[in-house]
């Protein structure tokens, strides 16, 4: 499974934020979409990454207040990205060594979209129900009587 199948799945919304905006204006955006992340653009690139854990960090160094503090101040400017053809053990493999929830998925320089570590494990899920059921309906359909050739004899 490729993350573009993920991609396919989840649909195209993305959220951006500048980053000379008030971190406070980010904030609100997430709250109102009741999302974890923001990918930064500026100029039509990819600058950083602003997460709740970003958020956290910044709210705990000056004490509650951000008011003044911009995105900028507070964005990862370094965040994980993979492309929509990486593979998924690939991006479950990068997000657990980075302990990153979040991943812009870049082609080139344009933002496909953004994963999280929640799709990669419901793809994970669904994958293997989808291996569970196929299997069970194999195992269902021997003709009675008959054990596939590597089954222990009873």
């Amino acid at each position: 499974m490729k993350v573009s199948d993920i991609l396919r799945i989840k649909g195209g919304t993305l959220y951006t934020a500048s980053p000379d905006e008030s971190l406070l204006s980010a904030l609100k955006l997430m709250a109102d979409r009741d999302i974890g992340s923001l990918v930064v653009m500026e100029h039509g690139e990819l600058v950083g990454m602003v997460t709740v854990r970003e958020l956290t960090l910044v709210l705990v160094k000056n004490e509650g207040n951000v008011a003044k503090t911009t995105v900028r101040a507070a964005m990862d400017d370094h965040p994980l990205t993979c492309t929509s053809e990486t593979d998924m053990d690939e991006v479950r493999r990068m997000m657990l060594d980075r302990h990153a929830r979040y991943m812009p998925v870049m082609n080139k320089k344009m933002l496909m979209g953004v994963i999280s570590f929640h799709d990669v494990a419901r793809a994970v899920v669904d994958s293997q129900n989808l291996e569970n059921k196929l299997l069970k309906a194999y195992i269902h359909d021997w003709p009675e009587g008959q054990a596939p050739d590597d089954a222990p004899k009873l």
